[in-house]
């Protein structure tokens, strides 16, 4: 059959080296993780479900809940400076050890005292299992979910009836890779730079600035860091930022765990260093922060799953995974992520009766029965389409 192949392709102008050389290229085709990765998932998937078939269903959950955990403790690297930190209070170190001034600090900015060694080993260690974790967490989420209960979408996905592309999906990993490149390197710097004693208002013993404002950082933390980032968003959905930044990050309106980090790295970088000023601005315990900081992380993944996750009891603060999955199908709206408060207290929770696309943003949006609202619904069948299903829901 090859050969009579071959003959018709002769047959019809192509010359047999050429097609020797397409075979060759065949052959010699370079691995892509990403293609060979997911035909490796589906490879095992089958005995993956029976094993998963025959857990309790309270196991399965822990597991997957514990890979969701590990996948954000690791995703960005911060396990390398929650690392360093535990060492130095096992170590028996405490903030009055380092003279921190003003001053001290800016003398950094030359250079001439800040101690960074062994960079290149917490550089190379956050990479390896930022990257690791990515990848093979990342993976078993999405099979868990994406590929395992693909036949039953009703019962788990927030947007059942639409899913990425393909070519998103890859775009979002791409995308993805290149910012954790950013967010790893920033953590081993960070890291890098505590282990070394440099000035800091981080402490590490529980009761250097006594215990009540021990336990009183968990919501002064909180706060800051969900307020902040609150502001950061609607910073960048105003119409220059988001063109040049956050547009990049909606391309994927059904996201899923791996749009956690399918940010600019520009804008990701952004974030981080603001949820990072607390350790140079005030005494922050290094426990608090990053039990703050994970649980935050935690609930980027889930927000950004596509799977219809409810809050716990014991969370009346946390709005479920719907809410910021509406922020990414309808645009310009819900812009909080661990607390709906500031969208309640700031009006940019998203209305019913609003008409959203890509193109309005927030206060412009009009009504359902206006004329522009109708205009709008009429021109672009994805709208027209949100519309009827809010209605047919009641």
């Amino acid at each position: 059959m090859a050969a009579n192949i071959t003959k018709r392709l002769i047959n019809n102008g192509t010359t047999q080296s050429k097609v020797n050389r397409d075979n060759d290229k065949e052959n010699s085709k370079e691995w892509d993780p990403i293609t060979d990765g997911l035909k490796w998932i589906e490879k095992h998937a089958e005995s993956a479900e029976n094993f998963f078939e025959r857990l309790p269903h309270f196991i399965s959950t822990f597991i997957a809940t514990l890979a969701i955990f590990t996948f954000g403790s690791t995703l960005r690297g911060e396990w390398v400076v929650i690392l360093v930190t535990a060492l130095k209070q096992f170590n028996g170190h405490t903030q009055s050890d380092r003279n921190v001034s003003a001053a001290e600090i800016f003398d950094l900015f030359t250079l001439e005292k800040l101690k960074m060694e062994n960079l290149s080993i917490i550089f190379i260690a956050a990479h390896c299992v930022s990257y690791s974790t990515y990848f093979l967490i990342g993976g078993f989420l999405h099979w868990y979910y994406y590929t395992n209960r693909r036949h039953v979408p009703h019962e788990w996905k927030l947007q059942p009836t639409k899913w990425l592309s393909p070519e998103l999906e890859r775009h979002e990993i791409m995308i993805g890779v290149v910012s954790l490149s950013v967010t790893g390197s920033f953590s081993a710097f960070l890291a890098t730079y505590i282990a070394n004693g440099n000035p800091s208002t981080v402490y590490f013993q529980f009761d250097e600035y006594g215990w009540v404002w021990f336990f009183l950082q968990f919501p002064v933390i909180f706060i800051y860091q969900d307020f902040t980032t609150y502001i950061l968003h609607r910073m960048y959905h105003t119409p220059w930022l988001y063109k040049h930044f956050h547009k990049l990050h909606h391309k994927y309106k059904q996201p899923t765990a791996f749009s956690v980090t399918a940010i600019h790295p520009f804008e990701i970088m952004h974030v981080q260093l603001t949820a990072c000023l607390p350790l140079f601005t005030f005494p922050v315990h290094w426990l608090p922060f990053y039990i703050v900081v994970l649980y935050t992380y935690y609930h980027g993944i889930i927000d950004h799953s596509g799977i219809n996750f409810k809050a716990q009891w014991w969370q009346p603060w946390q709005p479920d995974a719907e809410f910021h999955d509406k922020h990414h199908e309808f645009f310009h709206c819900n812009f909080g992520f661990n607390m709906s408060l500031w969208d309640r207290w700031f009006g940019t929770m998203r209305k019913t009766n609003r008409v959203y696309t890509e193109e309005t943003f927030h206060g412009e949006a009009p009504p359902i029965d206006s004329a522009e609202g109708k205009k709008i619904i009429d021109a672009d069948p994805e709208v027209k389409e949100a519309i009827e299903k809010l209605i047919s829901d009641g």
